[in-house]
């Protein structure tokens, strides 16, 4: 490891990746997932210097000098030094429920956490010292994090102003904007999988074999074989499986919201000094880096153990986790519908007011108590096909790029590359209570036809008190129509 990457790494910036955990509240769910921060930042910086030096090695006519790969090195191992307490619950959750104004990304804290990281611990004159010209070689490490500096230089042919478009490939490989091909995500796929116990099916060190410069457009792209078509799907679909069965675990998440309505009750009284002894609170100390390196996931434990009274409902909903009375799970649902639904305080209140017409529960529920979690999952670029914006080199003309369709690759390959889950959970423990609510789920969820029949409005999937089983089946209404049947088959009826 190069010298200086070392001293990046000591120092209390960079240290205090050891201290938020990869995968936020999930670790809650699966106890393997304890690896932090610190040891991806570590993996990304490696893979990024292996990439980066396979390139120079295998294509000389590329002109990729020490100094790029040291400032390629640096960009992978600071990339994610901006996460907050939880990683994404912080950027994902608390900051959208705490400052809906603010239109904040852990990019931006990464490019500033790193300049303070530099300033404060005096490394200017290292980089110098090994070769970096300072100016040029921190625009290019910066934007290599979180993209170009400039906004209006967005609209001009080439955005980036550490380095020339000659060199426009080295933009790809520690956060590619244009795919999503990038060494971060070769490293978390590995490292979570692993910590999860989920088979990754992803394999980048072959991909590593294939991979060279071709130029596309006048500018240079990293592209690989064509034969690697395969694997690549095989990594979106990785990604996909991982938010499917892991990140966007149900358990997982509401956690993640307990927590996060727990920092936000403490919020304004957790007291934070940056610099010149300000006082910062968890939803601002990111305005001030001083402050940041000081934020990690030990508020929890801090919030937690408190003594003091304005902290107590903070404690009371962190206490809850610990004790596992989680807000209960009353379904999901996966609309139909092409149009996406955008999280408002309405859906909660459009549940509320869902009161079943036949039977009704005789028991007063309140819009507040009702969590609706909207969770969007895909292959990284939304409704877009990522493999489209990836190019390809043949064995017969290594110097030519391709694209390859995904009627070329196989039948059997998605036609939708996003869904999106509803998600609905209530503030209680009292059975009866979570009974009734699941019968305001139940009609909201359903649009009322006549008397006899109700269509669903969304495929729902449904977590009852004892063991609940759907039956699909097809709907008098006519062929291709679903009508979702729930019985409720308690351990006595096996």
């Amino acid at each position: 490891m190069h010298p200086l990457l070392v001293q990046i790494i000591d120092t209390p910036q960079f240290q205090r990746l050891r201290y938020i955990k990869q995968l936020g509240g999930t670790y809650f769910v699966f106890p393997g997932a304890s690896h932090n921060r610190f040891e991806h930042s570590l993996g990304v910086g490696y893979l990024a210097g292996y990439l980066v030096r396979t390139l120079k090695e295998r294509q000389p006519e590329l002109d990729i000098t020490q100094r790029d790969i040291l400032c390629v090195e640096i960009a992978g191992l600071c990339h994610d030094l901006g996460h907050g307490p939880f990683s994404h619950m912080f950027d994902g959750r608390f900051i959208p429920l705490t400052r809906p104004d603010l239109k904040w990304k852990h990019e931006t804290a990464s490019v500033q956490m790193f300049e303070h990281l530099i300033t404060s611990n005096k490394l200017e004159e290292v980089m110098k010292s090994y070769g970096l010209v300072l100016e040029e070689d921190m625009l290019f490490i910066k934007e290599q994090i979180g993209g170009p500096i400039d906004e209006t230089s967005c609209v001009t042919s080439w955005p980036y102003r550490g380095r020339p478009k000659e060199k426009s490939f080295l933009y790809e490989i520690v956060a590619n904007k244009k795919n999503g091909i990038d060494v971060d995500k070769w490293d978390y796929f590995a490292r979570d999988c692993h910590h999860l116990g989920i088979p990754n099916n992803f394999d980048y060190k072959r991909l590593l074999i294939f991979t060279r410069v071709c130029e596309v457009k006048n500018q240079k792209h990293i592209c690989t074989r064509d034969k690697e078509v395969g694997n690549l799907y095989e990594m979106f679909h990785t990604r996909y499986c991982l938010h499917r069965r892991a990140y966007q675990h149900k358990t997982g998440n509401i956690i993640e919201i307990m927590i996060t309505e727990a920092f936000q009750k403490a919020d304004k009284f957790f007291e934070i000094r940056g610099s010149g002894g300000k006082v910062y609170h968890i939803s601002t100390a990111m305005e001030d880096m001083e402050a940041y390196t000081k934020l990690t996931d030990c508020i929890y434990q801090e919030i937690l153990h408190s003594s003091h009274p304005e902290l107590e409902e903070a404690r009371e909903i962190l206490r809850k986790v610990e004790r596992r009375e989680l807000y209960k799970f009353l379904g999901e649902t996966r609309p139909e519908s092409k149009k996406e639904i955008v999280k408002s305080n309405s859906l909660a209140e459009s549940i509320a007011n869902s009161k079943p017409e036949k039977d009704p529960p005789d028991v007063e529920l309140k819009a507040e108590n009702f969590i609706v979690d909207i969770i969007n999952m895909d292959y990284g670029m939304k409704e877009q096909n990522p493999i489209d914006n990836v190019h390809f080199y043949c064995k017969a003309d290594p110097s030519k790029a391709v694209s390859i369709s995904k009627e070329q690759v196989s039948k059997f390959l998605p036609i939708i590359f996003t869904e999106q889950v509803v998600r609905v959970y209530y503030k209680s423990q009292d059975p009866d209570v979570i009974s009734a609510a699941k019968q305001y789920f139940i009609q909201w969820a359903f649009i009322p036809m006549d008397q006899a029949t109700a269509l669903p409005r969304c495929r729902v999937w449904l977590c009852p008190v004892s063991t609940l089983f759907w039956l699909r089946h097809i709907h008098p209404a006519g062929p291709g129509v679903l009508q979702s049947t729930a019985m409720c088959i308690s351990p006595a009826d096996f």
